[in-house]
C-alpha cells in the first residue's frame, strides 16, 4: 500500500478508533482512492454557507434514495455528531420532509433529491425556490455536487456490497465511554 494512503488510513483510525470500510475497499486502486478522497474533502470540508451538518443531510437523504446502506449508516453517524442531535439522521434518512429541520433545509434537500433522481429536470424554478429560501447560486452548486458525488459513491458501495462498520451504529447516539 502506498505510504500516503497508509498514513491517511492510520490517521483516520487514530481519530475514530477504527478504519471505515470505504477506505479499505478503495485502497486497492491508489489513484482512484486519492481522487475520491480529494473530491470528498473538497466538497465536505470546505467553508461555505452550507454547514457541515447540512452537507451530511444531503448525503443521508440522497443515499437513502439510492438505497446505499453503507452511506446512510456511516454519514448518519457523522450527521448525528455534526448536528449534535441523536435523532436527526434517522429522521432525514426515513423522510426528511417530516424531519425536525427548517423549511430552508427542506428546500435544500428537495433540490438535492431532484439532482440525485432526475438532474435532467432541474430548471429555473428550482433555483428560484432555493433563492426564496435564502440560498445562492454557489450553494446550489455545492448541493448538486454533493448529491452527484455521493450518487457515484452509493453505486460503488452497492456494487461492492460494502457494509457499514459496527462502530457507526452507535456514534452520536450514546456518550463516549
Amino acid at each position: 500500500m502506498p505510504e500516503d494512503i497508509r498514513s491517511r488510513i492510520l490517521a483516520v483510525q487514530e481519530k475514530s478508533g477504527f478504519i471505515p470500510n470505504v477506505f479499505l475497499v478503495l485502497a486497492h486502486r491508489p489513484d482512484e482512492f486519492r481522487a475520491f478522497f480529494a473530491y470528498h474533502d473538497a466538497l465536505m470540508d470546505k467553508p461555505g454557507r452550507l454547514t457541515k451538518a447540512e452537507r451530511e443531510m444531503i448525503v443521508v437523504a440522497t443515499s437513502n434514495a439510492n438505497q446505499c446502506q453503507y452511506c446512510v449508516v456511516a454519514h448518519g453517524a457523522i450527521l448525528r455528531i455534526r448536528a449534535k442531535d441523536p435523532l436527526l439522521a434517522d429522521q432525514v434518512a426515513i423522510n426528511y420532509r417530516k424531519a425536525d429541520i427548517s423549511e430552508r433545509q427542506k428546500a435544500m434537500l428537495d433540490f438535492a433529491m431532484k439532482v440525485s433522481a432526475s438532474a435532467w429536470a432541474v430548471g429555473e424554478e428550482d433555483f428560484a425556490t432555493l433563492r426564496k429560501h435564502g440560498w445562492e447560486e454557489e450553494d446550489a452548486w455545492d448541493m448538486a455536487a454533493i448529491a452527484a458525488f455521493f450518487g457515484m459513491s452509493n453505486r460503488l458501495a452497492n456494487v461492492t456490497s460494502m457494509r457499514p462498520n459496527d462502530e457507526f451504529y452507535l456514534m452520536g447516539r450514546v456518550p463516549l465511554q
